[in-house]
């Protein structure tokens, strides 16, 4: 018998009679241990799957004794301060699990409602007034918007009041052990928190902070903190855990570092239908997929305001809701949107804090 028959004509054979309809079964038997009907994929684990949470970290591995190595060599840890700091780590794999579900995977219609609501922007307007002395400071020596400083400070930790529950130290070592895809960056966030907690007399092993190893209320990430986290209380110490002047500060200057313009556009809607390939290429490519701000005025039909220094813009794409018809609205995310992105890589994120800051300013 072939085993590739076409099956019309195999179903037309065993409909002439019951008896031979075993033919119909071996041969669809047949079609699938040849591999005609494609091979089946087994599902990949996921990191999560692959440890037993508590389970002890192997300190004697290639990888912590090249760790320990580079502490010793290039960043002045002693043998004994290493061991007392590394004795008894362990996973935890709830960490893991929430690294392969995240919240910036969700549709925008179903993420934006997780921070942007009468509550956060009732809140962010109650700060705005509180810290607006502070603010006005801020907005001279950074030249960032209050309002996106609120906003992504309500998002990040709620104002303070949400911070984590992860020991910092503990969830750097579970990622850089047993999340195989990041583990060189969480090896190398490891690093950075170690350092910052020496230089700020912090205990690595009583910090807290989110499943990502984010800690303090901007949610900095070790490396982030040592880059753009700076003190604007008259002291050396970069608190962003308690001090409103270094956080707030802290966020207007990284924003500042990724070309933040004070009062200049964030992003303008386009529509629901791009109408160039040029857009749509644009699109595809993402945040790094730019285009001239006239290109899009003249695709879209749309009167867009001008970008600062006539720098680009992108195209982002944002999931509407069934009930509203489905697809995508479409946006043009000026640099001031591109900065917000620097911040967190998701344009869903980004769109969060503008709609979140846009609602916190309105009157």
């Amino acid at each position: 018998m072939n085993p590739i028959m076409p099956l019309s004509r195999l179903l037309r054979t065993a409909s002439a009679g019951c008896h031979h309809l075993h033919l119909l079964i071996a041969a669809l038997v047949l079609l699938v241990a040849t591999g005609f009907a494609g091979p089946v994929q087994a599902a990949k684990p996921l990191a999560a799957d692959l440890v037993t949470d508590g389970q002890a970290i192997d300190l004697e591995s290639d990888r912590y004794r090249e760790l320990f190595a580079e502490l010793q060599r290039d960043h002045n840890f002693t043998e004994d301060e290493l061991t007392s700091l590394f004795a008894g780590v362990r996973i935890n794999k709830k960490v893991l699990e929430l690294m392969d579900r995240q919240w910036e995977a969700k549709p925008y219609h179903q993420y934006r409602p997780l921070f942007v609501t009468a509550k956060t922007i009732a809140t962010g307007k109650k700060k705005l007034l509180e810290h607006s002395e502070l603010l006005d400071r801020i907005e001279k020596e950074f030249g960032v918007d209050r309002e996106v400083i609120v906003a992504i400070w309500g998002i990040e930790s709620r104002f303070g009041t949400h911070r984590g529950s992860f020991p910092v130290f503990e969830t750097l070592n579970t990622l850089f052990d047993a999340y195989p895809r990041r583990s060189s960056f969480f090896r190398t966030q490891l690093i950075h928190f170690l350092e910052v907690c020496r230089e700020n007399g912090l205990d690595p092993l009583q910090v807290k902070g989110s499943y990502a190893g984010a800690f303090g209320q901007p949610q900095f990430i070790p490396s982030s903190f040592n880059e753009y986290a700076v003190s604007f209380d008259d002291d050396e110490i970069r608190d962003v855990f308690t001090s409103i002047d270094d956080i707030f500060a802290s966020i207007a200057n990284y924003l500042r570092r990724f070309h933040w313009t004070l009062d200049a556009p964030v992003y303008v809607d386009i529509g629901t239908e791009l109408n160039s390939a040029e857009l749509i290429a644009a699109h595809r490519q993402g945040r790094k997929g730019k285009v001239e701000v006239n290109t899009v005025s003249g695709d879209q039909g749309v009167n867009l305001p001008e970008s600062p220094e006539n720098r680009k813009v992108i195209i982002v794409g944002l999931e509407l809701p069934r009930h509203e018809g489905g697809g995508l609205r479409y946006i043009a995310g000026y640099p001031n949107f591109q900065a917000i992105i620097e911040w967190n890589h998701s344009s869903r994120y980004a769109m969060a804090v503008a709609e979140l800051a846009e609602a916190i300013k309105a009157d």
